[in-house]
Parts: structure tokens; C-alpha cells; sequence
């Protein structure tokens, strides 16, 4: 009994001894522990600094290298006031047959894809911001429709938007119903089986709504009926004498305001020999 009583002693002293040495060492094992939460949040700042800096870099990438465009609420491109104003006139690309092809260019037409020419313009809005337009006319006068806009840009004459008739499916209402300046369009006059002028790429209407069509009581497009009054004139009317009209008159082209029967306001057209 006296050495079971011997051994119980010495364990209990060997325990206290375990535990008192535990209780020292704990602050140096607490200290030398890796503060696991904390080193976490200091990588996360460290990662996110970096990514910030990448940023930055690629913003002053982007400023040095943009091309200064911007897209409107539609997704067309606007030109940015800090470029110099585009003019340009070009062979149809690929990308522009595509879009074309079977929607406002049909193998029946009487021009050929090859006989078109692709014009983009810069031009000044309703909003009196400037905006890039597009449209197709015949080659042999796609020069002289460079001329033109760029004198109608000078004057800031404002056109609400230019996109070609193929954003519309080829509708010339639809077309004319959204206030959309354009140009080529492989369609007949209405009412008749004669190839409209806009089918060979020498006619263009601008502003239709500002410029409506006019025969009998009959108003193209309805929304148009505010515009019949000439006398009041407003922001993007047509007026002869006007530098819109003096513009293409010119030049050379009619102007289908001035017709007898019908008045056909944004219209323009030039007679030229597609058969030289």
C-alpha cells in the first residue's frame, strides 16, 4: 500500500509538472504560429493592389490607343468630336455584300454589287452631336456625294440618322417612319412597275418625317403631317434655296419638292449614263 501511495504521488507530481510547462511554453508556440486570418486579408490587399495597377495600365493603353468612337443606345457607332469628321467611299467589303445581298441587292436589280459604292459620312444630329452615318449609292457618283455631305457637315445642316435600308429589311416605310436618311434600294416606283431611282443608286431622301411625301391628301410617312406646312420651318425641313438644297441642285441633281404632281420633299435625284 505504501508503494502504491509512493506511485500515485510521483504520477500526480509528474502531471502538475506536464501542465505547468504547457502553460509556459504556450505564449512562444502562440507567437511562433502563423496568424492565418491575418496573412489571408494582407494577400488579398497585396492581390488587389496589383490587379488596381494592372487597370490603370490598360486604361492608359486604351486612352493612348482608342480610336475615339462610341456607340449609341442602338449600337451604331457616333463620331467623337475630338477626331477629324470621316468621308469616305469604297468598293462594297465583303461585310457590306453580306448584308445586302438578298435584302436590298437582288440578282434582278439593274446595277451590279460591283457598280455600288459604300459611303460613310460624318454628319451632325438633332441631338447637334456628331454622328457617323453610312450609305450606298451608284460608283459614278459616290465622289460627288462625298462633296455634298461634307458641305452639308460644314453648314451643320442636321440629319437624324443614315443607315443603310437593310437595318429595316429593305421596307422603305419602316425606313421612312424611323426619320432614316438613305439611298440605294432595289425597289419599283409605287403604284407602278417602273424601277424606282433608288434602285440604281442615284436617288437619296433625307429626313423623310421633316420632308414628307405629299400626293392628293395622301402624307409618307403619316408621321409627316406636322411637316406640311412649308411656311413653318423647323430643324431638318428641306427649303428651297436652303443649303441643303443648294447643295445638291448644284450639282446637278432634282429635287423632288419642286415636282408639280406630287411633292416629294426629302427626295434628290441625278440623271446619269449608266450605259457610257
Amino acid at each position: 500500500m505504501k508503494f502504491i501511495g509512493k506511485v500515485s504521488i510521483v504520477l500526480i507530481a509528474g502531471f502538475l509538472a506536464l501542465f505547468l510547462i504547457s502553460i509556459s511554453l504556450e505564449p512562444i508556440i502562440l507567437e511562433r504560429r502563423s496568424p492565418v486570418s491575418q496573412i489571408d486579408s494582407v494577400k488579398t490587399f497585396n492581390n488587389n493592389e496589383e490587379l488596381e495597377s494592372k487597370i490603370a495600365e490598360y486604361d492608359e493603353d486604351k486612352d493612348s490607343n482608342t480610336n475615339n468612337s462610341r456607340f449609341d443606345s442602338d449600337n451604331h457607332a457616333i463620331h467623337d468630336l475630338t477626331t477629324k469628321p470621316i468621308f469616305t467611299n469604297e468598293a462594297l467589303t465583303k461585310e457590306i455584300v453580306d448584308r445586302v445581298r438578298g435584302v436590298s441587292w437582288r440578282e434582278e436589280a439593274p446595277v451590279g454589287l460591283e457598280d455600288l459604292s459604300y459611303i460613310t459620312v460624318t454628319h451632325w444630329g438633332f441631338d447637334q452631336q456628331e454622328h457617323l452615318g453610312e450609305m450606298i449609292v451608284h460608283k459614278e457618283i459616290g465622289e460627288e456625294v462625298l462633296e455634298i455631305f461634307q458641305e452639308l457637315y460644314e453648314v451643320k445642316f442636321p440629319i437624324e440618322k443614315m443607315r443603310l435600308i437593310d437595318e429595316y429589311e429593305a421596307d422603305d416605310h419602316l425606313s421612312m417612319e424611323d426619320n432614316n436618311t438613305s439611298a440605294f434600294c432595289f425597289r419599283v416606283i409605287e403604284g407602278s412597275q417602273k424601277i424606282s431611282n433608288h434602285g440604281y443608286g442615284v436617288a437619296i431622301d433625307i429626313n423623310p418625317i421633316q420632308n414628307p411625301y405629299i400626293k392628293n391628301n395622301r402624307i409618307v410617312p403619316l408621321t409627316g403631317k406636322e411637316y406640311v406646312n412649308r411656311e413653318d420651318i423647323r430643324k431638318g425641313m428641306i427649303i428651297k434655296g436652303d443649303p441643303c438644297y443648294r447643295a445638291f441642285t448644284s450639282r446637278g441633281w432634282t429635287w423632288g419638292g419642286e415636282w408639280k404632281i406630287v411633292k416629294d420633299y426629302q427626295h434628290f435625284e441625278k440623271v446619269i449614263d449608266l450605259n457610257p
